[in-house]
């Protein structure tokens, strides 16, 4: 019969993924959570609603929440960058979510990123034009 890798080889058979790397430091520093991710077997774009969900390759974007906060933002951009500005100091904690067009959380894709921003000059990163 058939190899069965040759199902494993079709896109949408296969679940995405969510792959975030830890905040730079260097962010951090200026109270910016600056984290790289990718996305396997997904295409993020900003589409949404039920039509989407017959898409082919899959589709979908993440959702951001902060520090447990009750409101969360989608991004569907593709720079593969998630960029929070303005943190204060201190223990904060981001939470990022795979969803569909739907907004409804592909099994498993979560990924919650603990980290401490320091002390910072906030006059330094916010009273200067760049």
């Amino acid at each position: 019969g058939q190899p069965c890798t040759e199902i494993a080889r079709e896109p949408f058979e296969r679940a995405p993924k969510l792959i975030v790397d830890p905040p730079l430091p260097e962010g951090l520093a200026q109270g910016v959570f600056w984290a790289q991710y990718r996305v396997e077997n997904l295409r993020i774009v900003n589409v949404f609603g039920p039509g989407a969900r017959q898409a082919s390759p899959r589709i979908g974007h993440l959702h951001v929440i902060v520090d447990d906060l009750p409101w969360w933002w989608a991004d569907a951009s593709d720079n593969n960058t998630v960029d929070i500005a303005g943190l204060p100091p201190g223990q904060h904690k981001v939470k990022i979510e795979l969803v569909d067009a739907n907004h409804n959380v592909f099994p498993g894709q979560v990924v919650t990123l603990t980290f401490t921003v320091p002390e910072y000059d906030r006059a330094k990163v916010y009273g200067h034009a760049h």
